[in-house]
């Protein structure tokens, strides 16, 4: 296994600084602009890439990756043209760490064994499965593991400490995603009072690296974010800049 996850926390946190995690809708605008969405990112500094799958029903999303999901969905776009895109990224960025990001009905439609193969071939790193919950993950995390893939938990705002320790158990080259706010994901001009002792005492009682997403959308967020956490996801702020016609980055 090659740890790129792990590799990428231990390198910001060697370098001072929060992992910064990158969420696209893969296939949006196109799938060749998406392709060099995704390079200019890894140039720019993110340490780790979420392939979002476009889904017809997001329900976890914003007003802005649903856009971009329903767009990728009319030209076709599938979740085998994703795994495809994430092995061309791995082609050229062999050190970046890759998460497949999706609605488990997508992954489960294509049957668990086949999907692993697939993710295990294009050396996709992890697998997040938005509704997936802790009690029906296993049936998945069976053909993961021995592939050498792994998962990573979403945590929820009023997830007990308890159950957090149990999300993680048995899952290695992985991270704590850490949902900021109840609702949607999508911009935020302010993230709640109590996030920051929230992401102290998730760090202090969890083993694997925390990283928080759900309404970062500038450095300054970032940035305080990073002050009590591993790393930072940033998704709708990007996919919004690629719908303006702007390279992806942070303000």
């Amino acid at each position: 296994m090659k740890q790129r996850i792990r590799n990428a926390f231990a390198k910001a946190k060697a370098e001072g600084r929060g992992a910064f995690i990158a969420y696209l809708t893969i296939g949006y605008p196109s799938l060749d602009a998406c392709e060099r969405a995704a390079d200019e990112l890894i140039a720019g500094g993110a340490d780790i890439l979420e392939l979002g799958v476009p889904f017809s029903d997001p329900f976890a999303d914003g007003g802005i990756i649903r856009k971009a999901a329903y767009a990728a969905l009319e030209q076709g776009v599938t979740l085998d043209d994703v795994i495809a895109f994430a092995k061309r990224i791995r082609s050229k960025h062999p050190e970046t760490g890759l998460v497949l990001f999706s609605y488990y009905n997508v992954i489960f439609s294509k049957g668990l064994a086949n999907f692993a193969a697939a993710v295990e071939d294009a050396q996709i790193d992890a697998v997040l499965a938005v509704d997936l919950p802790l009690e029906e993950r296993e049936e998945l995390l069976r053909e993961l593991r021995p592939r050498g893939i792994s998962f990573v938990p979403l945590i929820a705002p009023n997830t007990p400490l308890e159950r957090i320790k149990a999300s993680e158990a048995g899952l290695d080259d992985s991270f704590l995603y850490v949902i900021t706010v109840k609702g949607t994901t999508g911009e935020r001009t302010e993230l709640p009072s109590d996030l920051s002792a929230r992401l102290d005492a998730i760090r202090e009682a969890a083993h694997l690296p925390v990283a928080a997403g759900f309404g970062i959308s500038t450095l300054a967020q970032a940035s305080e974010i990073s002050r009590h956490a591993d790393g930072f996801i940033v998704g709708s702020a990007l996919v919004k800049c690629l719908m303006e016609g702007r390279p992806p980055c942070l303000n």
